[in-house]
């Protein structure tokens, strides 16, 4: 069932698509007073090619305790891609897609696009902005769930690329996580049921789920990963309840008997604590128990960029084959025109500052402004313990 939630934090909800709480149609929304100049479009960014991927990975993995010859064998993962990752195509296609919802439905804002580690990089788009004279901003973040790396993180590098240019410099808010949100909690089940009926060859299920699955198909153990993160990362976020709460409400929607939530694309060294249980060692326990069927679900990813190429349908699907295990990966969210519709709506509730906001399942929908000790840095390992680092050491980068 879809529920609202009053606003907090200063700025008001959301609305179903092209309609305010209100009632009012995106045709009437140029009468609505709009908060922002345009919206900025934040993610964590790739490499395009061969001579790109060790920059990228130094400038990753700066102030990190990782040797270098670790940093070349993870640069052989993208190199086995040809040196590219998809992330930059999969953000171009979501800003395209986005642009033409904004466009259509309102706000009609323009959209600017900024990277963590690779470019377009946050300093020059911000110093872009500042130019064209944007003096207020809201800022999608290409990560659903909370946590350092995948919210605060990110402000922090917002700020740190408005820092220089001092008063001039445009104000960015940030939209809520949007893990239970129904434009990502429904394309995700639709995704896991074409999934389940691929392993069969038959097609998927309609959009609302409904009916039983065949009964063949109950025997399908369904595994929702996300990015690992430090424990002491954590602790300290709602990062591990809020992927339990959405891969509970994806189960719900699709009608899942059987399934789990389990991390991959650990980095760090063997003796820091980190979420556990790893996709692999969970497909190993799951083959000795007697399962034949696995589809793999990436909750925490919106996109299928590098962790989801390498770590998933390169590693893990190498442990299923040797295990006798078929396997099926359920597609992200990527740009299915719902959830395009959803990060429309995340813009519109707070541009148009309208009263509600929309969230399904157990938990409200999250905060607009996060409060001052929200996803607090991890504990970073001593000083003389190296790291070790995945594909890309960060739960958020995605799409």
């Amino acid at each position: 069932m879809v529920r609202t939630s009053p606003f907090h934090g200063g700025n008001r909800g959301s609305n179903p698509r092209g309609v305010t709480s209100s009632g009012l149609s995106s045709d009437d929304s140029s009468a609505v007073p709009c908060l922002y100049d345009a919206v900025l479009f934040v993610s964590f960014g790739g490499p395009e090619g061969p001579d790109d991927v060790i920059p990228y990975l130094e400038n990753v993995l700066r102030g990190r305790n990782v040797p270098r010859e670790r940093m070349l064998e993870v640069a052989e993962h993208y190199q086995h891609f040809g040196g590219k990752s998809p992330i930059n195509e999969q953000n171009r296609a979501l800003i395209e897609a986005l642009r033409a919802e904004l466009s259509e439905h309102g706000p009609n804002l323009p959209v600017y696009w900024g990277n963590r580690n690779w470019h377009p990089l946050l300093p020059d788009t911000i110093r872009e902005m500042t130019a064209a004279g944007v003096k207020r901003a809201i800022a999608f973040v290409t990560s659903g769930f909370s946590c350092y790396s995948g919210c605060r993180q990110y402000r922090e590098n917002i700020a740190a690329a408005c820092s220089p240019l001092g008063a001039d410099a445009p104000q960015i808010d940030k939209i809520r996580v949007f893990f239970n949100h129904p434009g990502f909690i429904h394309p995700m089940a639709r995704n896991v049921l074409a999934a389940i009926g691929r392993l069969d060859r038959e097609p998927g299920f309609d959009a609302a789920g409904e009916g039983r699955l065949p009964e063949r198909l109950r025997e399908t153990m369904v595994l929702f990963t996300a990015h690992s993160i430090p424990t002491s990362m954590a602790d300290g976020s709602r990062y591990v309840p809020q992927l339990t709460e959405a891969s509970r409400l994806v189960a719900e929607r699709a009608g899942l008997p059987r399934w789990r939530l389990v991390y991959q694309s650990r980095s760090g060294p063997p003796g820091q604590p980190w979420l556990e249980p790893d996709i692999c060692d969970a497909i190993r326990e799951i083959a000795a128990s007697g399962e034949k069927r696995l589809v793999i679900a990436p909750i925490g990813f919106i996109s299928d960029h590098m962790e989801v190429l390498y770590d998933l349908d390169t590693e893990a699907a190498a442990v299923c084959r040797e295990l006798g295990v078929a396997m099926e990966r359920a597609s992200t969210v990527g740009t299915d025109p719902e959830f395009v519709g959803m990060v429309r709506e995340l813009i519109a509730e707070r541009a148009w500052q309208l009263p509600e906001r929309v969230a399904i399942g157990e938990l409200p929908a999250s905060h607009d402004v996060c409060p001052v000790d929200c996803c607090p840095a991890p504990v970073r390992p001593a000083a003389g313990r190296p790291a070790a680092t995945g594909p890309a050491a960060d739960v958020s980068k995605g799409p």
